[in-house]
């Protein structure tokens, strides 16, 4: 490195310093002059500090970094020894902050700044979010935990250990990415599920209808409509939660389906907007014309990500992936309609996933993308008949009248649109 480079390098370094030193000064603004451990102008001088001395470990060697990194840890946590002494307040967030500074400052003149830089900006926000943070944790629940484990253990521990290969009859499993799928959905789930136990269940049934459908809208619809059957004065609003969900389902099944397969996304893109826009609207005007007095607690849902659950997934999903190319073999692609009919009934995810992953190789996009919707149209229908046969009120009649409606105009934007709808060709990579 030349001058110049040393000295932005040595600059960048500065404010990396004064960057956890105005947040740590911030928190303990309070406290009288001289009482701090370390404050905005020591955190600038331990990064500046920990950059020099790595320049020196270039001439000395590397030993002599570690030497003064031992040297102010002892001083640091010397002086908080000595504070939590006089304060009888043993965190040691402050210390701990401190010699990461120094770790920063030194790695700001070994590697690319704005590596180091981002990193220091992580720093900054986790020590600038405790509150949230101990908010979380104090949410949690022990179910909540045993979710958080789950979820890392079919991640992070099982997935990299399954085969990576084709198996199975017509060699259309490879159980590494099936298990992916699974962490897939299970993750969409986990996500959902925590965004409404953080944001609080009980802002009101659209936000938890809308974090519901993430979930399951199914789920949201059954719930919704037994306490419609108990209340039939509130049945405006549940109609509206209901809708929400459903109208939830349709930009998610867009989202699996452009992970695994943007073209596939891509056909499905103008029926899922029609249907979800239209949900969304009709659900709307139910919650804006409903008695101001009727909101409602309505508890999160049950924990979706359960091993049990994610195992069975797993197993409908290599299920529907077996059928569908027995079925293709069998009856050509009529076969993949049915299946996909069939499967909709309960479950859209399933058929989304196994259609995205199948048109990768040897299924055509617009069969993938068609029976998607086939999918979705029939799992919408069937969610009106349910909310019906449970609520047996109005509120099961505005209900199936609008999912019936919504699954109308996605069957017909589906079917009266061309067959390119992309304005890339992802399979061959032109235009």
């Amino acid at each position: 490195m030349d001058d110049a480079q040393i000295l932005i390098r040595l600059t960048v370094a500065l404010g990396i310093g004064l960057l956890i030193g105005l947040e740590r000064g911030w928190k303990e603004r309070g406290a009288h002059g001289g009482s701090r451990v370390a404050g905005v102008r020591t955190f600038a001088l331990i990064s500046v500090l920990g950059a020099l001395w790595s320049m020196l470990a270039d001439e000395l060697g590397v030993v002599i970094l570690g030497i003064a990194f031992l040297a102010l840890a002892i001083v640091v946590v010397s002086a908080h020894v000595l504070s939590a002494m006089h304060d009888q307040d043993y965190g040691i967030t402050t210390t701990v902050a401190a010699l990461l500074t120094f770790a920063l400052g030194a790695a700001m003149m070994r590697f690319e700044p704005m590596l180091v830089s981002g990193i220091a900006v992580l720093v900054a926000t986790i020590l600038g979010v405790k509150p949230i943070l101990h908010r979380w944790v104090q949410a949690l629940e022990r179910q909540d935990l045993y979710a958080i484990l789950q979820m890392l253990l079919i991640s992070v521990v099982l997935l990299p250990v399954l085969p990576n290969r084709n198996m199975g009859s017509w060699l259309v499993l490879n159980p590494y990415e099936l298990w992916l799928m699974v962490v897939l959905i299970a993750g969409v789930s986990f996500s959902g599920y925590f965004a409404i136990k953080v944001l609080g269940p009980r802002m009101g049934v659209g936000l938890t209808s809308a974090f519901g459908g993430l979930v399951s809208s199914t789920a949201v619809t059954l719930s919704f409509s037994r306490m419609g059957a108990r209340s039939p004065e509130l049945h405006r609003v549940l109609s509206a939660g209901v809708l929400f969900a459903a109208g939830t389902m349709f930009p998610r099944t867009l989202m699996l389906a452009a992970i695994l397969n943007p073209a596939v996304a891509w056909k499905l893109l103008p029926a899922m907007v029609v249907m979800a826009v239209v949900c969304y609207a009709v659900a709307v005007w139910l919650w804006r014309t409903a008695p101001s007095e009727a909101t409602i607690a309505h508890d999160a849902p049950r924990n979706p990500l359960e091993l049990k659950s994610a195992l069975g997934f797993g197993a409908l999903l290599a299920v529907v992936m077996v059928l569908a190319r027995w079925l293709r073999e069998w009856l050509g692609d009529m076969g993949v309609y049915l299946l996909a009919a069939l499967s909709g009934v309960t479950d859209v995810d399933a058929v989304t996933l196994s259609m995205s992953r199948m048109s990768q190789s040897d299924l055509p996009v617009v069969v993938a993308s068609q029976a998607i919707m086939v999918a979705a149209v029939v799992n919408t229908a069937v969610k009106g008949g349910l909310a019906l046969a449970i609520a047996r009120s109005k509120m099961g009649w505005q209900v199936l009248g609008a999912l019936l409606v919504v699954a109308l105009l996605g069957a017909l934007t589906g079917a009266l649109l061309p067959e390119s709808l992309a304005p890339f060709d992802f399979s061959t990579g032109n235009p």
